[in-house]
């Protein structure tokens, strides 16, 4: 009987999976008839589309290069930012990016976007974000089907969801793979780290049990991902963890995120005077996520008045920029704010959250060292908007920036509070020619990362799900 009842019930689950995607059809067909015939429906995946991170610029170069290649393709955008409007939301991306869109695009905004926010799940958090992206999946689907599906956001495990009940051609950009051998490392040495809390560290048998948890996540991370058919992934750093972990050599591709540096290579190699900053100012680019690590900037920075007199100190002034998703981010920026204040050092500390692209403008214009600190970043485009603006680079020594940003002559890495203020003082005690040398070097190196290359390369990427889609069209 019970053999019975089971078989009932994988048929009834497989009738209601026909039905579903039946339905999912009709509403895709129901759609299209408010487009030119012939049109291919295009849905960026991206939650958090007005954010105003690098993650977006990819998003909005993305969309243009569509719009210029594809001019009957239609764009759609999921996105969780109910509480804003699609005006607003065009009138951010010209106003951060400086990118301005060929046409209209669709805007689906999803309501159950809590489902993977990571304060929902204190633990098994990585598991907890991606089955929720299952459930914020099924809402995008349910709203608005698609003909080709882009995830810009890495939330693999909606591939399936639309790859098979949706019946869309699956393509990703990868900024950061979702779980990394990395990862496992720092659990397996049982470092304290922002993804692996002091408790697990001391435990072996927690240390154990969360190993476990990882490689059994990882393997299903795989099989989601082996579901694209085409993946494109942003640097050398994060090429070597999706290729081991999905293991589709042939179908994956290197494509460098656009950065703006076309108005950035208008900024003189010589540095501005600021009417407010003083005329050493240390630049941070980066959203405000625990994994960028800006404590270390403050601490590292600390440690570099340490050695300065008083009056030397007044010359000098680091500068924190970088966009607040939610509160999460806000309360990390008011930890930043106590941190200088215990330091006794928040009168050379400011920060700026959320500026427009004339005000980031400007004080690249300024600004002598750009400091970058996040352990094994994926790329690193705060640190080619440096290089391209005329400002040293400060990176960590691992990651993205190690493999394909800062070579020889170009810039400057670093892996802990000490070495970071050491390398903070070796810069600013080099000549102003030694400094324009080494920008100039770094300037001529950014033309790799341009969005005219992004474009090219993601276009390329790409057309295969544009060749599948026309004969379904």
């Amino acid at each position: 009987m019970i053999l019975v009842a089971l078989v009932y019930l994988l048929v009834g689950f497989l009738a209601f999976l026909l039905l579903l995607k039946l339905g999912i059809s009709w509403r895709r067909s129901s759609l299209k008839k408010a487009y030119i015939k012939g049109s291919i429906l295009v849905g960026f995946f991206h939650p958090y589309c007005n954010a105003g991170g690098g993650g977006e610029r990819v998003l909005w170069c993305a969309v243009r290069s569509i719009q210029q290649r594809y001019p009957t393709a239609e764009c759609i955008i999921y996105t969780g930012d109910t509480e804003t409007t699609k005006e607003e939301i065009i009138k951010k991306a010209k106003k951060t990016f400086n990118i301005s869109l060929l046409k209209n695009v669709e805007f689906v905004f999803l309501y159950k976007r809590g489902w993977v926010e990571a304060k929902r799940y204190p633990v098994f958090t990585l598991l907890g974000q991606s089955l929720g992206s299952i459930i914020l999946g099924l809402e995008a689907l349910f709203k608005f089907p698609p003909d080709v599906y882009l995830d810009t956001m890495g939330y693999a495990f909606t591939f399936p969801v639309f790859k098979y009940l949706g019946g869309c051609k699956i393509g990703c950009y990868v900024h950061y793979p979702t779980i990394s051998t990395d990862m496992l490392g720092i659990v397996k040495d049982r470092t304290n780290a922002f993804n692996n809390r002091a408790l697990i560290a001391r435990s072996s048998i927690l240390t154990s049990g969360k190993l476990l948890y990882y490689r059994l996540f990882a393997y299903i991370y795989g099989v989601a991902g082996r579901c694209a058919e085409t993946i494109m992934v942003n640097s050398s750093w994060t090429n070597g963890h999706i290729q081991e972990l999905w293991q589709k050599d042939l179908s994956t591709f290197k494509v460098f995120p656009p950065c703006d540096i076309g108005g950035f290579l208008e900024l003189s190699i010589e540095r501005q005077q600021h009417e407010t900053l003083p005329r050493n100012v240390i630049l941070s680019i980066a959203q405000f996520r625990p994994e960028k690590n800006h404590a270390l900037q403050v601490k590292a920075f600390d440690r570099f008045l340490s050695e300065c007199s008083n009056q030397e100190k007044q010359s000098y002034k680091l500068v924190m920029v970088g966009g607040c998703r939610n509160q999460g981010d806000k309360d990390r920026v008011e930890i930043l704010t106590k941190l200088a204040e215990d330091l006794n050092i928040s009168q050379f500390v400011e920060i700026k959250t959320n500026i427009d692209f004339s005000e980031l403008k400007e004080l690249l214009s300024v600004a002598i060292i750009g400091i970058h600190t996040m352990s094994n970043e994926h790329f690193g485009i705060g640190i080619v908007e440096f290089q391209a603006a005329g400002v040293i680079a400060l990176a960590n020594d691992s990651g993205g920036p190690k493999m394909d940003i800062v070579q020889e002559n170009t810039g400057f890495l670093a892996c802990d509070e000490e070495s970071y203020a050491a390398t903070i003082r070796n810069i600013f005690s080099m000549s102003e020619d030694d400094r324009s040398s080494i920008a100039v070097t770094a300037r001529k190196s950014c033309d790799r990362f341009s969005e005219e290359h992004f474009e090219t390369d993601f276009l390329n990427a790409i057309a295969i799900l544009f060749e599948s889609s026309d004969k379904h069209t």
